[in-house]
C-alpha cells in the first residue's frame, strides 16, 4: 500500500509539470493554431538561470529562500523577454502557419541550446531544495518541496481557468480558438489577443522550470525532454483542449511513475509512444 501511495504522489508531481507545460502548448495552438516547437527553451531558459544565478546569491549573504525567489523572478523575466522577441520578431508572421511556424520554431530550438552549449556548458546543473523538511501521509515520507511543486501547479492551473471562464480577454482567447473571423467580425482584437495568450504559455513554460529546477539535473537540452512529453499530454488530449491537456499530463505522469517502477523508464516511454499512436489511429478512423 505505502509503494502504492508513493507511486501515485510521484505520479502527481510528475504530472504537474507537463499540466503547466502543456497548458502552454494548448493555450498557443488553440489561439495562434501553431505548434511552437521552441516552448521548450522558456523552461531551459528560467531552469538554468536559477542554477546559474542562485550560488551567486548565497555566496553573497542570502539565504536559499530569498535567493531562489529572486533567482526566479530572473529567470522568468528573461524567459517573457525572449517569448516576446520571439513573437515580434517571428511567430507573429507565422500565425495560423503550421509549416512556417514549425520551420521557425525549429530553427530557434537549435539555435537557443547552441547558445545555452556555449554560454552554460554541457555540464549537469543541480539547484539545491529551498525547502526543508517531509510530511508522513499513510506511511510514506512526502517532501515540502514536491508537495510545494503540486500546489502551486494546481493553483496557477485553476487561476488560468479562471482567466479562460470569467474574463473579457479569456473570452476572447475561447472566441478565436473556435473561429477568429467570427471573432474579429464581433471586434475582438485578433493579434492583441494572439500576443496575450503566446505570453500566458510563455509564462507558464518558464514557470513549469521555476518549480521543476530544484528537483532536475539542468542541462542545456532539459526543455527538450519535457517538450516530447507535453506533446504527448496535448495529442492524447486533444490539441486545443484545456481539460484534454491536463487528463492526458496526469495521465503521463502516472505511466511514467508506475512503468518506471514496475518494468523501466524505457518501457514507459514506449508505452507513452504505443498510446500516441493508438490515440492518432483511432481519430483517424473515427474523424475526430
Amino acid at each position: 500500500m505505502e509503494t502504492f501511495i508513493q507511486l501515485v504522489f510521484t505520479g502527481l508531481q510528475i504530472g504537474a509539470v507537463y499540466v503547466l507545460f502543456s497548458l502552454g502548448l494548448t493555450l498557443i495552438f488553440g489561439v495562434m493554431k501553431v505548434v511552437n516547437f521552441a516552448h521548450g527553451q522558456f523552461f531551459t531558459m528560467t531552469a538554468l538561470l536559477i542554477a546559474v544565478i542562485l550560488p551567486f546569491f548565497t555566496a553573497a549573504g542570502l539565504s536559499v529562500l530569498p535567493a531562489y525567489i529572486l533567482a526566479v523572478l530572473i529567470g522568468i523575466g528573461a524567459s517573457l523577454v525572449f517569448g516576446l522577441i520571439l513573437y515580434q520578431g517571428g511567430l507573429r508572421f507565422f500565425q495560423r502557419d503550421l509549416e512556417g511556424s514549425f520551420i521557425l520554431t525549429v530553427g530557434v530550438v537549435m539555435l537557443m541550446e547552441g547558445i545555452f552549449l556555449h554560454y552554460f556548458g554541457g555540464v549537469v546543473r543541480a539547484v539545491p531544495p529551498f525547502i526543508e523538511g517531509s510530511v508522513n501521509f499513510l506511511g510514506v515520507n512526502i517532501t515540502m518541496q514536491r508537495i510545494l511543486l503540486i500546489i502551486v501547479s494546481m493553483v496557477f492551473t485553476i487561476i488560468l481557468y479562471r482567466v479562460l471562464g470569467s474574463t473579457k480577454i479569456g473570452k476572447a482567447m475561447r472566441a478565436v480558438s473556435i473561429d477568429h473571423e467570427a471573432a474579429m467580425l464581433q471586434g475582438v482584437q485578433y493579434k492583441k489577443i494572439a500576443f496575450a495568450g503566446f505570453m500566458i504559455a510563455t509564462f507558464l513554460g518558464a514557470l513549469a522550470g521555476a518549480i521543476m529546477a530544484p528537483l532536475a539535473m539542468i542541462s542545456p537540452t532539459v526543455g527538450s525532454d519535457y517538450l516530447v512529453k507535453g506533446f504527448i499530454a496535448v495529442i492524447i488530449g486533444g490539441l486545443g483542449s484545456v481539460p484534454g491537456a491536463i487528463v492526458g499530463s496526469l495521465f503521463i505522469g502516472m505511466i511514467e511513475s508506475f512503468g518506471g517502477f514496475f518494468y523501466d523508464p524505457s518501457i514507459a516511454n514506449i508505452a507513452m509512444f504505443a498510446l500516441v499512436m493508438i490515440t492518432l489511429l483511432v481519430r483517424i478512423v473515427t474523424g475526430k
